[in-house]
C-alpha cells in the first residue's frame, strides 16, 4: 500500500468518522505495519505482539473521533501505541524478565556442545537465520521499557527528536541524550558477545540446538524466517538526526509485515455491531 499524505488521511478520517468503514479499514491499513513492528520490538514474540496489536488498533478505531490534528496523524498513532505498550503486562517477558548480565552469562557459559541434534530435518542455515532475528530482538528486552521505546523510535523508526519527545512527554533535548546513551549501552554488548553484528565469540550456527532444547527458537513455526521484513514508511519529512557515529551498528533493526490475522481483525471489527463506536465515540 502507497503511503497516505497527512491530508488524505485527515479526509478518511472524517469519512470514516461518517460512517465509511472502507475509509476506516484503509487508514487503520496505512498504520497495521507501525503498530505491529512497534509491539514486535516492544514486547518480544510474534504472538505477544499480534495481541497487543489488536488492542492498539481496537483504541484507534474507538477513539478515532478524538483526533483533533493538533498533531500527525503518525504522531497520535504512536502516543496510544507507546502508551499501551509501556503499561502491557501480559507478555512473556513482563513475567521473566531479562537484563544484560543473565543474558552476556548465557551466552559465556552455555553447554552448546552437549546438546543433541533437535533440528526435526530443518536445514541448519535457516534455524541460525531465525536464532539470530529472534536474539536481537529479544535483546531488547534486556533495556527497561522507557529505555528500550527510546531505542526502538530513534534507530528503528528513525524518529527526529521533537517528534520523539511530544509521543513520550520529554523535551527533545532529554530525548537525544537518551537515545545516545541507550545506543552506546547496546552497541558496547553486542561489540563483546555477538559475533554477528560485533566482535564476540557468539555464534548462531553452534547454538541453534541449545536455543531449541531452551524453547527459544521451535523448528515448526518460524516466525521471523517466514515474516518478509519491508520497510515501514512514516510521515517525516525530516532527516535522521546524527544522534551519534552508531548508525551502522544497528544493522538488525529490520522491520516485518504485519500477520494476517491482523487484518482479518481489523474487517471482523469494521463488520460488527462495535463499528457504531467510531461514529458515535
Amino acid at each position: 500500500m502507497s503511503e497516505l499524505t497527512n491530508k488524505e488521511r485527515l479526509d478518511l478520517i472524517d469519512q470514516a468518522t461518517g460512517g465509511d468503514k472502507k475509509a476506516l479499514e484503509t487508514l487503520i491499513l496505512s498504520v497495521q505495519d507501525l503498530v505491529f513492528n512497534l509491539s514486535l520490538r516492544m514486547l518480544g514474540t510474534f504472538p505477544d505482539a499480534e495481541d497487543a496489536s489488536q488492542d492498539i488498533l481496537l483504541k484507534i478505531m474507538t477513539h478515532l473521533s478524538s483526533f483533533r490534528g493538533e498533531s500527525s496523524f503518525t504522531t497520535w498513532v504512536f502516543r496510544i501505541a507507546v502508551n499501551h505498550l509501556k503499561n502491557y503486562k501480559k507478555h512473556m517477558f513482563a513475567q521473566r524478565p531479562l537484563n544484560f548480565d543473565y543474558y552476556g552469562e548465557d551466552i559465556k557459559h552455555a553447554q552448546t556442545e552437549d546438546v543433541p541434534d533437535l533440528t526435526q530435518n530443518v536445514e541448519q542455515a535457516i534455524l541460525a537465520e531465525e536464532l539470530k532475528l529472534s536474539c536481537t530482538n529479544v535483546m531488547l528486552q534486556c533495556l527497561d521499557t522507557e529505555s528500550r521505546c527510546i531505542f526502538i523510535l530513534g534507530t528503528m523508526f528513525h524518529i527526529d527528536s521533537r517528534m520523539a519527545g511530544d509521543i513520550l512527554g520529554i523535551t527533545p533535548e532529554a530525548y537525544r541524550q537518551r537515545l545516545s546513551r541507550v545506543r552506546k549501552k547496546m552497541a558496547d554488548f553486542l561489540e563483546e558477545y555477538c559475533g554477528a553484528y560485533g566482535n564476540g565469540k557468539c555464534c548462531c550456527a553452534s547454538r541453534v540446538n541449545y536455543a531449541i532444547q531452551n524453547h527459544r527458537i521451535h523448528p515448526n513455526k518460524l516466525d521471523f524466517y517466514n515474516a518478509v521484513p519491508k520497510e515501514v514508511v512514516l510521515d517525516v519529512k525530516e532527516a535522521m538526526e546524527e544522534i551519534d557515529d552508531l548508525s551502522q551498528e544497528f544493522s538488525f533493526c529490520k522491520t516485518w509485515q504485519s500477520p494476517e490475522d491482523l487484518k482479518q481483525f481489523v474487517k471482523g471489527f469494521l463488520n460488527g455491531e462495535a463499528f457504531s463506536v467510531v461514529q458515535n465515540g
